[in-house]
């Protein structure tokens, strides 16, 4: 297993490809600060040198905010993103949060972003997204690289709009760094416009369990027996 020396690459980081993807965003950034131990402690999890974009945001940021922090992208744990990329994916834990994937970043309405291990089925290294309007996981077609490109620099707020409401600024700035929105009725249901629809802020791991296992699950037996 290769030492936190053989996995930082000081000639040759990704880190200023990423300042240069910040100064250039197409909305406000926050790079939140990391401590050395859990950066380096991130990156011996992960396994992957600092020449990668996702090691350089593991070892020299503690994550990044994105719009106001509407997009998270996860890090090496910060007291504003209290979530590493090591922690979070329960890598080296019994079971992985998500086997075959690693999960990369996400939002507040609970939408997850996952780097492909082989758990979806497509080329290895892309980022797919789980999308709270449909709980089906979809791929973006490009990689983490491409991915970390468009969410600093592309149009991130197009994406979004979709599920944005009049005044989503002050609810998402109100938010705790361990928290999200969820949505009720929830976002893939038939049901008013979003600003119309009850809204409160929940543990993020709660929205994790609800859009990735639980209504996904419940939407399968219904369908099985439909089907019978």
């Amino acid at each position: 297993m290769p030492t936190i020396e053989e996995l930082i690459e000081p000639d040759d980081p990704a880190l200023p490809l990423i300042e240069e993807w910040v100064a250039a965003a197409s909305t406000s950034v926050e790079v939140l600060p990391v401590e050395r131990a859990a950066a380096a402690a991130t990156l011996l999890a992960l396994q992957i040198t600092t020449h990668s974009t996702l090691g350089s945001l593991a070892y020299y940021t503690g994550g990044l905010l994105v719009d106001g922090g509407w997009l998270r992208v996860l890090g090496g744990g910060s007291p504003g993103l209290p979530r590493d990329l090591a922690g979070w994916n329960q890598l080296g834990a019994p079971r992985v949060r998500l086997p075959g994937a690693l999960l990369v970043g996400d939002d507040v309405v609970g939408g997850f972003f996952a780097v492909d291990g082989g758990a979806f089925g497509g080329p290895l290294g892309h980022v797919w997204y789980l999308a709270p309007e449909t709980l089906d996981w979809e791929s973006l077609d490009q990689g983490h690289t491409d991915w970390l490109r468009w969410a600093l620099t592309g149009d991130v707020r197009d994406f979004y709009q979709p599920v944005r409401w009049d005044g989503w600024e002050a609810e998402v700035a109100a938010l705790e760094p361990a928290q999200a929105i969820s949505v009720t009725p929830f976002l893939f249901a038939n049901g008013p416009p979003i600003g119309e629809r009850s809204r409160r802020a929940v543990p993020i791991e709660e929205l994790w369990g609800l859009h990735a296992v639980e209504l996904p699950r419940q939407l399968a037996r219904r369908a099985g027996g439909a089907e019978a």
